[in-house]
């Protein structure tokens, strides 16, 4: 199983980024970061006290590739840092970010640590692309295309409720009533935060300087904090995750792209229980060989727990910038492990 902890990624410690421009004659490999709100930038930079990256890297003295000789952050000028966002369906999109990748504002996210682990990996310029939004479940805002409806007994209520499939209206209803619609429908975010990052692909060199040809090469996913709390969704997440990693790779026209999926960082695989057991199963299940061959050298789970500084997904783990830091690394690394699958 392919599944990827803390003492995994803590062993190497990266190099400073040079600052040269990468080949613009080669592809650009597009990473795409989907999920909720744990994947937008919630770690807090300034201060110095614990939790913000300026204590962490200036006093803790970690991440050294963070900062320059003069004790400014590093830019790696073969990495663009992108993120988009939009709420529903395709229409209007917000650029949260579009830099060569570098500490600027007051937050930082999981795409620090990714991007540094892969313009370190690779030749290739890289792109790592941001479409999401948070608060979203992927029971029902980000269902996949060709989720079926299903059928789920209420403990409480001890009523047999139908789950809306892709592209049904509401989320659920009662078993042999007539479902009314609402506006929204299952899938819509997945259908927005996929239309946003194709647009992006579709005017690539608006985007990435001196850029023309592309390959999306990986999808990156940290989400699950929703569907926790709908005993109806955490019971079908992973089949979710499946239908997921299909969609994407068909949407992308990218069927050998590696898909990478992190823990919820406050749940612990020794404790873990009800709802939050059943998405932390989900998460290890695609990554393990055994039960999907298929997809064997394709997928990675990476086990946030060891990582986490505290708090829970729902409160963005206090805003701790080891978090996300630790996070983005460790997703970045079993990223190019799982690119290396490829060369052997």
């Amino acid at each position: 199983m392919a599944v990827i902890a803390w003492p995994t990624i803590a062993a190497a410690q990266l190099p400073a980024p040079d600052g040269k421009p990468a080949d613009m004659t080669k592809k650009v490999k597009v990473f795409i970061i989907m999920g909720q709100s744990n994947t937008l930038e919630m770690g807090k930079v300034k201060g110095d006290k614990e939790g913000s990256l300026e204590y962490a890297v200036k006093t803790e003295k970690l991440y050294p590739f963070m900062i320059d000789d003069a004790g400014k952050w590093t830019v790696r000028k073969d990495v663009r840092n992108l993120h988009v966002m939009g709420s529903g369906g395709p229409g209007r999109t917000s650029v949260k970010r579009n830099d060569w990748l570098t500490v600027s504002g007051g937050k930082i996210g999981i795409e620090t640590g990714i991007g540094h682990h892969l313009g370190t990996a690779l030749d290739e310029p890289v792109l790592i692309l941001k479409s999401s939004i948070g608060n979203r479940s992927l029971g029902w805002d980000l269902l996949p295309p060709g989720s079926p409806s299903y059928e789920f007994t209420d403990k409480k209520s001890g009523k047999t409720l139908v789950y809306a499939g892709y592209g049904q209206s509401p989320d659920k209803w009662e078993k042999g009533t007539e479902p009314k619609p609402i506006g929204w429908k299952a899938g819509v975010q997945y259908d927005g935060d996929v239309a946003r990052a194709k647009n992006v692909l579709e005017n690539l060199g608006k985007y990435y300087p001196g850029a023309t040809e592309y390959e999306v090469a990986g999808f990156l996913w940290w989400q699950g904090d929703k569907d926790r709390y709908n005993a109806g969704h955490a019971i079908k997440y992973e089949k979710n995750l499946i239908n997921l990693i299909g969609a994407l790779r068909k949407d992308f026209k990218a069927p050998k792209a590696k898909f990478v999926c992190a823990t919820l960082g406050q749940t612990n695989k020794e404790n873990a229980a009800g709802n939050e057991k059943l998405i932390l199963d989900a998460m290890f299940a695609i990554s393990d060989a055994s039960k999907y061959p298929a997809l064997e050298g394709d997928v990675a789970t990476v086990y946030t727990n060891p990582l986490s500084m505290g708090s829970s997904s729902n409160a963005h783990y206090g805003g701790n910038a080891k978090t996300y830091m630790n996070v983005g690394e460790a997703m970045g690394k079993a990223m190019v492990q799982l690119l290396k699958t490829d060369k052997k």
